[in-house]
């Protein structure tokens, strides 16, 4: 049996289904739906005759893992991971966002982008490599893990709990390239503490609006210090998601003809392997050190917005181009698409925080590559067709290179 044989095997349309009865559940995080369908999943592992477990993660959360036992021996073993949790569905839908409807060239559906387009994938690939008899000579593991959302938690206790692989792809949303580099990730929270009078004084006070207003494009514009290479400069980024001012720790909002003294900003940053939280950190005392000097009196506080949460924090990820991983699926891209796959620090995904991060600090070598990620977190979020069934060819080639296949 050749992988060309295996690939002959794939049904279409019976990926198409499964990718469409896992949109059909809503599974927000950290919801009771996350974990139903999380049990939904390992029904679907045992009844496949994997290997499955549900593994606890925290309280009722569990994830769904699945091991399909190789038949021979002198493979690698190749990890799959995925999440199950995602973001709500937004105003501005034009279809049911649980519907998974279909038309020619798309399937829709809040989560099918990010990322269970990822998730049915190698679901399907396993599927059929056990449809057409396939025996391998190296273990693959399917993981669908809750809570990725919040930090990637699910890996994290996942990892804890011994799963361990030599490879690992993980599914996230980048349009089947090949992502080698992404930032880390973490939130961060800046108070600022002004001294307020009425509008007539306005000389007199500390205006702690007009300071954090000063200070969120110096954030969105930076980039933080002992950067290592283009490529790595490549993926720095600071940015303001919220900003709140007004009259006290209550934020009062009733008297505008008096200056704001309170003003809280939440916001993410984004650094290389090159680079620490502690040197992102410091890089924004900096700018807050400067802040003083133009607004004086002004105080501040500033901290990690994820630790005051009980998340992880994800860090950078990277692996080298000439990695075996990297290389399978560079070939298995060209083989199925007919062309060459990008591969590198691709934008817009090398921002992402993936679990990608946690499996490689664990010591694992892998690669980001899954598909969708074109009309990822939007209304009527959708995933080509074509690009989620060539990635369960990609997919199956991969595994068949990296665990081989019995003669």
């Amino acid at each position: 049996m050749t992988p060309e044989d295996i690939l002959s095997h794939v049904d279409d349309k019976a990926c198409l289904q499964r990718l469409a009865d896992l949109v059909q559940h809503k599974s927000y995080s950290e919801t009771e739906g996350e974990r139903s369908l999380a049990v939904k999943v390992f029904e679907t592992l045992k009844t496949l005759g994997l290997e499955a477990e549900l593994q606890t993660v925290e309280g009722q959360r569990v994830n769904a893992i699945g091991r399909l036992r190789a038949s021979g021996s002198g493979g690698k073993s190749l990890l799959f991971n995925g999440h199950l949790d995602t973001n709500p569905a937004t105003s501005g839908w034009t279809v049911d966002p649980w519907e998974a409807f279909m038309d020619d060239e798309f399937i829709y559906g809040i989560g099918v982008s990010n990322m269970k387009a990822g998730d049915a994938a190698y679901l399907c690939a396993v599927e059929t490599l056990l449809k057409a008899g396939a025996k391998l000579r190296g273990d693959v593991i399917l993981s669908f893990v809750v809570g990725e959302l919040q930090g990637g938690i699910g890996t994290v206790r996942m990892i804890e709990q011994g799963v361990r692989a030599d490879y690992f792809i993980n599914s996230e949303p980048t349009d089947l390239q090949a992502l080698t580099l992404h930032a880390g990730a973490f939130s961060f929270e800046i108070n600022l503490q002004g001294d307020t009078r009425h509008v007539s004084k306005r000389h007199e006070a500390c205006d702690a609006l007009a300071a954090a207003a000063a200070l969120v494009p110096r954030i969105n514009n930076i980039t933080f210090s002992g950067v290592k290479g283009a490529e790595h400069k490549s993926i720095n980024r600071g940015h303001v998601g919220v900003m709140r001012a007004g009259l006290g720790p209550e934020f009062h909002e009733w008297r505008p003809p008096q200056v704001a003294d309170t003003a809280k900003i939440l916001g993410t940053c984004r650094y290389a392997p090159s680079q620490t939280i502690d040197s992102v950190m410091a890089d924004l005392t900096l700018l807050l050190d400067a802040l003083v000097l133009e607004f004086p009196g002004l105080k501040y506080n500033v901290g990690s917005h994820d630790l005051r949460k009980n998340k992880p924090q994800m860090p950078p990820f990277e692996v080298s181009k000439d990695s075996p991983i990297v290389k399978s699926l560079n070939r298995a891209h060209e083989q199925v698409r007919g062309e060459a796959q990008p591969t590198g620090a691709i934008q817009p995904p090398s921002f992402f925080g993936t679990d990608a991060a946690h499996l490689a600090a664990a010591g694992m070598e892998g690669i980001v590559c899954g598909p969708g990620g074109e009309f990822n977190t939007m209304p009527d979020e959708r995933v080509r067709k074509r690009q989620f069934l060539d990635c369960v060819r990609m997919y199956i080639l991969a595994i068949c290179d990296i665990c081989g296949l019995e003669a």
